[in-house]
């Protein structure tokens, strides 16, 4: 089951590569770059997300990241 979404996760972000990439014109360095680099970011998050689905959330993470400093401001 996990191979199946994997499967369908690259092959949707290769269609949307493929289908994307060419409206970038030849000039536009930078933001094929960044599309690039936004979509394989999201790729790895979405993989990420299929293998480990207990993941914590952003807001869960900067929770833990701040709470010990939230206790030592209480004091």
């Amino acid at each position: 089951m996990k191979a199946a979404s994997v499967l369908g996760i690259t092959a949707v972000a290769l269609i949307l590569f493929l289908f994307e990439w060419p409206k970038l014109r030849h000039g536009m360095k930078r933001e094929k770059r960044a599309f690039a680099v936004l979509t394989v970011i999201g790729w790895a998050l979405a993989i990420l997300l299929v293998m480990y689905p207990n993941l914590p959330g952003p807001s869960q993470v900067i929770d833990k990241l701040y709470k010990p400093l939230g206790k030592l401001l209480e004091k």
